[in-house]
């Protein structure tokens, strides 16, 4: 009889009980799975006899299953912001580059701008980054990403033009309340500057939360709280037209058709009109303008980035600002 060393004994039970150990873990994973799956029924989709999520912000996976993430916006995705229109124009490593300094520990807003949330939030807007050709697309995109960074800067002179989404919020103890029926401002509460659009004041805080379906007019600190939330007012922002004016997709993508006044007023389609509907009181119709510029500075970088050209019309030098009787809409400075 051969006798085998002590611990070679010990080394062979102690790989069986590995061995084993590890069959069962498998074992419970496939049978917890199997259970799972057969217990929760899909909730949308094709199993689901068509069924939408609950809301705009989820994904229909191709399970059937309402989520934001990858397993559910990625491949396979049945509706909702599925990770397409944008993330095919802008992956995550480009989304990276281009705001490459907003999670700097300098940065108040650092780990805030997710690109995950960006997408889920810019798809579920129909009509962005998917109006007219690639070029057209993509300028949309640099025109959005520019005009935010600028709103968002870190203002520093060391690499220009790369320091936007540094920050989430003004720094204010300002309530920028206005009279309003409709959207009354709530006790205590404050409608400064928020999120990478920074909206202002009690009645653009109560029409972004009405179409994101959150209360943002008693609750407006979700915009620098919840990422998709902020980035959602952002969208929002460039998507809605505030008559007289076109929303700034209108002006970037080719579905706004200046009129006679706007023509004779110097306002015409392009990046420069995007500057003058988010603060032309302040920055358009004076000759050069240096936040104008930096707009500017952003969009080039950015375009250039997408391997895009820049199209006309990016300054708002010689336009007129529109006029209102409501800071709600001309203050966004």
């Amino acid at each position: 009889m051969i006798h085998q060393p002590h611990h070679t004994l010990l080394h062979k039970l102690k790989t069986m009980k590995s061995h084993t150990l590890i069959s069962l873990t498998i074992f419970l994973f496939l049978t917890t799975t199997t259970i799972l799956v057969s217990s929760e029924p899909p909730v949308c989709g094709r199993e689901a006899n068509g069924a939408l999520c609950p809301s705009h912000i989820l994904c229909c996976s191709q399970w059937g299953f309402c989520g934001t993430n990858d397993a559910y916006c990625g491949p396979g995705c049945q509706s909702g912001p599925c990770f397409g229109a944008v993330g095919s124009l802008v992956n995550r490593s480009l989304f990276n580059e281009m705001l490459k300094h907003r999670d700097d520990p300098i940065c108040p807003a650092r780990g805030f701008y997710k690109y995950d949330d960006f997408l889920v939030s810019g798809n579920s807007f129909e009509g962005f980054a998917t109006t007219g050709d690639e070029d057209t697309r993509k300028r949309e995109i640099a025109a959005f990403l520019a005009q935010t960074s600028h709103q968002t800067t870190g203002g520093w002179r060391e690499e220009p033009y790369t320091w936007g989404y540094c920050k989430k919020e003004e720094r204010s103890n300002a309530y920028e309340c206005e009279p309003s029926d409709e959207y009354p401002c709530a006790p205590n509460k404050q409608y400064y500057g928020r999120g990478p659009m920074k909206i202002k004041y009690n009645i653009m805080y109560g029409k972004a939360g009405e179409a994101l379906g959150v209360d943002l007019l008693n609750h407006p600190e979700l915009v620098a709280k919840k990422g998709k939330i902020s980035f959602g007012t952002a969208f929002w922002y460039w998507m809605t037209p505030n008559p007289p004016m076109p929303s700034c997709h209108d002006a970037i993508t080719g579905g706004w058709t200046p009129s006679e006044e706007d023509e004779e007023a110097g306002r015409l389609a392009g990046f420069g009109a995007t500057t003058n509907i988010i603060n032309g009181v302040a920055e358009c119709g004076q000759g050069p303008n240096a936040d104008a510029e930096d707009r500017i500075g952003y969009y080039k970088r950015y375009c250039d980035m997408l391997g895009v050209s820049y199209g006309d019309n990016l300054d708002c030098e010689k336009a007129k600002p529109y006029s209102f009787t409501s800071k709600a809409v001309q203050d966004m400075k």
